[in-house]
Parts: structure tokens; C-alpha cells; sequence
């Protein structure tokens, strides 16, 4: 199983790369108009109540749709638990490097951090 999700994890890395510019463009306007020190993509194919959309599925970007949102909403709306902030905090990596994924696919959801070029 472990392999399967690695394969896969590898498959979507592959289709987000044509959103990285939109990602990395609204990384920093999200930390430069002090939004949040950390920014979260929602990535999914379903309706969801989290972020502003700023990708969309089309045929040329690929078959996901991404919401730029941060760690402050997903406290406030509990996907992240008030207890597991600091650990959060410990684990996110430098946001002028990375993009933090909140993944919501066929494999359930998982967060992970690509690297922004």
C-alpha cells in the first residue's frame, strides 16, 4: 500500500506543476499583506468550504482545483485541532520554498510540502 501511495503522491506532484506560478504568486501575496505566516493549497475535485479558489480545472492545467487558504482557517474551522498547532508549526517548512498541499484525493486527505521551483 505504502508503494501505491507513493506512486500516486508522484502522479500529483506531476499535475500540480502547472499551477506551481499561481501557487507561489499567492504564497507571497498571502505573506507579504500579513494574511498569515502560513499558507495552505487545498487541493481537490470536490465542492469544500475552505479558502478562495484560484485554480480551477480546465484542459490545459489538469483536473484539480486549488484554494489558497492558511493555518488560521483551518483552526478555526477545527481541520486542524487548537492542541496540534505548535506541532503544525514545527513540521511546516519555509513558505519561499515550499508550498504546503492540503490533499484531498481518492487516497483521503494528507497535507504535503513541494518544493515552490
Amino acid at each position: 500500500m505504502e508503494k501505491f501511495a507513493e506512486v500516486k503522491f508522484k502522479q500529483l506532484e506531476q499535475e500540480i506543476e502547472p499551477y506551481k506560478a499561481i501557487l507561489a504568486k499567492a504564497s507571497d501575496t498571502i505573506l507579504e499583506q500579513d494574511v498569515s505566516m502560513y499558507p495552505i493549497f487545498v487541493v481537490h475535485q470536490q465542492t469544500i468550504e475552505v479558502g478562495i479558489p484560484i485554480a480551477v480545472p480546465n484542459e490545459q492545467k489538469g483536473k484539480w482545483s486549488i484554494n489558497a487558504s492558511t493555518l488560521e482557517e483551518f483552526v478555526a474551522k477545527q481541520l486542524i485541532q487548537a492542541e496540534k498547532l505548535e506541532n503544525f508549526k514545527k513540521i511546516y517548512k519555509n513558505p519561499e520554498s515550499f508550498l504546503c498541499l492540503f490533499i484531498l484525493s481518492d487516497l483521503g486527505a494528507t497535507f504535503a510540502f513541494i518544493p515552490r521551483v
